[in-house]
């Protein structure tokens, strides 16, 4: 009997095991089971958009008066990019942008996400004349999206600035920046503010510090050891200065819109940040305090100020006197500067306490919190792979992030202005597998479902953009990284929409719901998906 017994208990904790283990591999690889989703799930006047950048884009080097950017400087510089690639044309949309609202308006939208090329506008940041053909350029977009009915969502600043800043005085280093960044401010608020209601200052300003400052991978290349190998720079210091002028360029460029454009032009203004979340690595305190450091060292860093008037207690308490001090005038024009958050997530991440503990690899991490970063415990992953390391598919961080930025500034608005996923590339990628983007869709779904969630829990999320139209210049992994919702021919620019564009018509118009199969989406978009396939009859592997 007692033999008996045991066996079954040993079959019960075999099966549980199993559903444990089941539970976890389909957690890991991003597939967590899921409700179906649909646009009606989401309140009334909730937005749905896609978003670009205009380097990504746009093409048109040096065209029309445009004057060189800190990117076409960096791409032009032989060994930047691993296969020499560089935004010169890009997907030409300086030329095809009609064409592409009229994509937008077949999809469906009701917002579009863009950037302003700074460069473009102001060649020669204040130091030169207004190009009028750039102001020109942008009008139409603008109008163009108006008369679709599709409202426009702009960037001041999408990681890119005229490259006579660099020259002058070093950009974002130096303070002299928050001049330049004012009066393009203004010549944006003056030209297009009567028609653009959401404005957003800087892309990502703490992505885009780790990248330039910290690891030296995009322009202007600055680092020290032990983060990289770099010419030039101080990885423990750069950052800290440039997140600084970052914070006050958006600040006085809000003070600006607030005080002398708000109340006739009845728009808004926010900042967009890159919202990595974070999971403790073990259930001990010094990892769940690690990964509260870390948030706080990304996104903490930049809202913090502008929402409370400081940087994170967390950054003072181990960075001191290291961090700059803001002064009494500036934090009354820091705090409360912001009407919205934009928030661009992708991915999830474990975090691991390298403060107290010694970290096994990683430790250069440290300015992200005093920890390493991990996408996988004990070789098991976080979630599936994509074609950028580190961005894993975890639809669950969609919800945990939006509740920590509603929790930690008292559910200021949100724009999910970016989410999207990056196709796995390889030699044997063919253009019809490209099409067949059934995982890019499965992506949207499981991520719209977190958020339905987090929605319906009380945050104040206000929109969702889809990163991106068209497959696009993906900074320095060129344009091996696809997001796009539509396939760009590498050598006829061709437009071709992959299934999800196809998906996200459906979703927008025809609230249907969609089973997972492949086939099932075929049969519904039969024969839009089949004029795209054949469109592109048998052209080359890529």
């Amino acid at each position: 009997m007692k033999e008996k017994s045991t066996a079954h208990l040993l079959i019960i904790i075999f099966l549980f095991t199993v559903i444990i283990h089941a539970h976890l591999c389909s957690s890991i690889n991003g597939v967590e089971e899921e409700e179906e989703i649909k646009r009606s799930d989401f309140p009334h006047g909730f937005l749905f958009g896609t978003a670009t950048s205009s380097y990504q884009i746009e093409g048109g080097y040096l065209v029309d008066g445009k004057g060189l950017s800190n990117w076409d400087v960096f791409t032009h510089t032989h060994g930047n990019l691993l296969h020499g690639e560089n935004g010169d044309i890009c997907d030409d949309h300086y030329h095809r942008y009609l064409e592409d609202i009229q994509i937008l308006h077949s999809l469906g939208v009701d917002a579009y996400r863009f950037s302003i090329s700074w460069s473009r506008v102001l060649p020669r940041g204040r130091f030169g004349e207004v190009n009028l053909a750039g102001i020109k350029f942008y009008n139409k977009i603008i109008d163009n999206l108006l008369v679709k009915g599709i409202k426009p969502f702009v960037t001041l600043s999408h990681h890119e600035y005229p490259h006579e800043l660099q020259d002058q005085y070093g950009a974002w280093l130096s303070p002299q920046i928050k001049e330049d960044f004012a009066h393009f401010a203004e010549i944006c608020f003056k030209s297009f503010g009567d028609r653009v209601k959401h404005w957003m200052t800087i892309n990502e300003p703490d992505l885009f510090i780790s990248m330039a400052y910290i690891a030296g991978l995009y322009p202007p290349s600055h680092c020290s050891p032990p983060f990289g190998n770099c010419s030039v720079g101080n990885s423990d210091v750069e950052p800290l200065i440039a997140m600084h002028n970052m914070v006050l360029c958006h600040a006085k460029a809000a003070k600006l819109y607030h005080e002398h454009f708000q109340a006739q032009q009845g728009g808004s203004i926010g900042i967009v940040i890159s919202g990595t979340y974070y999971e403790s690595m073990t259930d001990k305190k010094i990892d769940k305090d690690a990964a509260c450091r870390a948030l706080a060292f990304t996104i903490g860093w930049v809202l913090d100020p502008l929402v409370f008037g400081d940087y994170p207690a967390e950054m003072r308490q181990y960075l001191g006197n290291e961090l700059p001090q803001f002064s009494l005038e500036e934090i009354e024009y820091v705090k409360g500067s912001i009407d919205f958050i934009g928030l661009n997530h992708y991915t999830t991440s474990y975090s691991e306490d390298c403060l107290y503990s010694n970290c096994t690899e990683g430790a250069d991490h440290a300015i992200k919190g005093y920890q390493q970063i991990k996408t996988d415990r004990d070789g098991i992953l976080i979630g599936e792979p994509t074609a950028i390391d580190g961005m894993s598919v975890v639809p669950r961080g969609m919800e945990e992030i939006v509740d920590y930025v509603k929790e930690r500034y008292n559910n200021i608005p949100m724009y999910i202005t970016e989410n999207g996923y990056s196709t796995p590339q390889g030699e044997d990628v063919s253009v019809k597998d490209i099409l067949n983007d059934t995982k890019r869709i499965e992506y949207h779904k499981a991520y719209l479902a977190y958020l339905a969630r987090a929605i319906r829990n009380g945050a104040d999320v206000r929109g969702y953009f889809a990163w991106t139209l068209l497959d696009d210049f993906e900074w320095i992994f060129g344009y091996g990284a696809r997001f796009g919702l539509y396939y760009v021919d590498p050598h006829t620019l061709d437009r071709i929409p992959k299934l999800s564009a196809m998906w996200y018509n459906s979703f927008l118009t025809k609230n249907d719901s969609f089973s997972r199969e492949e086939d099932a989406y075929r049969d519904l978009l039969q024969d839009k998906y089949t004029i795209a396939h054949e469109s592109l009859g048998k052209k080359a592997e890529i």
